[in-house]
């Protein structure tokens, strides 16, 4: 198997375990979120400290707090993170995964919408037919159910904004990730201290929930390391259409496991949503085809003017 299938393999992976994690949150839906959201940030920064330790790459993270720019780059991406987590914690808790999954449906079509206006990136015409198919979605639920999705809406939006600032962070994926937790951990640690010293802490009052609490971290840091394994030998275009295994496989879980209300609202929406997903994933696949040929042409041409004369030899 050759690097692409192995990247291949491991962003599948990635988003399988993205997917099903509701099945796991949901054990520990006696546990309040915030205590579960602390615990699952406590224990993925301790395995990817232990991970950077044995790539002897702790130095990089030490460095990654050494400008005030980058700090505060770092601060402002770890609150989305947080949040993002947070509210997806709730939502299973709650029992509205149905809209957690749509949130990360939308969330592809909400990163090229803050591309386009926070770094004026330039938007295919399919780019932005999907775009006006999720908002019609997101309109339909609102108008069927009387609500606005406003888990789906803030999911959507604070891991567009998440990735937004990481653009700014000239940092690898797992020293940004780490970064992140860390800059946060006074805070997690708080919210820990504070359950137990009145009374309400969940972690060693019995074994499986303690064990599970403890499984969260690596829950969390596994599928964020084969990500960025698959990132970097994944074309674009494959990484987005495979990132939709997360939502379809969290929509079965809360329709077929949870029992989660499916009106016909949802129906209406989700298939909106489902197509916006299409258009948007051929206009990636385009969208790729043209710059990799753009690329081959440019390295074809860069070639001939280094050696003008390989082509002079070859007339007759």
């Amino acid at each position: 198997m050759g690097e692409i299938g192995r990247g291949v393999v491991a962003m599948v992976g990635a988003c399988v375990v993205w997917g099903l994690s509701p099945l796991y949150y949901k054990l520990l839906a006696h546990v309040p979120p915030p205590e579960v959201f602390s615990h699952r940030t406590l224990w993925s920064a301790l395995m990817f400290i232990v991970y950077l330790a044995l790539q002897g790459r702790l130095g990089e993270l030490a460095r990654a707090y050494s400008a005030p720019r980058q700090t505060g780059l770092i601060l402002l991406a770890a609150l989305m993170i947080s949040l993002n987590w947070l509210i997806f914690i709730f939502s299973v808790q709650a029992g509205h995964v149905t809209e957690a999954s749509l949130g990360y449906y939308i969330f592809p079509l909400m990163a090229v919408l803050a591309g386009r206006f926070m770094f004026g990136e330039r938007l295919a015409r399919g780019q932005w037919l999907a775009i006006a198919l999720a908002a019609l979605a997101v309109l339909v639920l609102t108008l069927g159910l009387g609500v606005m999705p406003w888990v789906a809406l803030i999911l959507s939006t604070s891991f567009a904004l998440y990735g937004s600032i990481k653009k700014g962070l000239a940092l690898g994926p797992v020293i940004s990730v780490t970064a992140e937790i860390l800059i946060l951990m006074p805070l997690f640690l708080s919210v820990l201290a504070w359950a137990h010293l009145h009374g309400e802490g969940a972690f060693g009052l019995d074994l499986e929930t303690s064990l599970l609490l403890i499984g969260s971290g690596p829950l969390t840091a596994t599928p964020l390391i084969l990500f960025s394994y698959a990132a970097r030998r994944v074309p674009l275009s494959t990484v987005g259409v495979l990132q939709y295994i997360n939502p379809t496989l969290q929509f079965l879980c809360a329709v077929a496991v949870f029992g989660e209300a499916f009106t016909a609202w949802h129906a209406v929406a989700f298939a909106l949503i489902w197509l916006a997903v299409g258009v948007f994933s051929v206009s990636m696949m385009r969208q790729d085809r043209v710059v990799r040929r753009a690329a081959m042409a440019a390295a074809g041409v860069s070639a001939q003017v280094r050696n003008p004369a390989s082509e002079a030899s070859a007339k007759p």
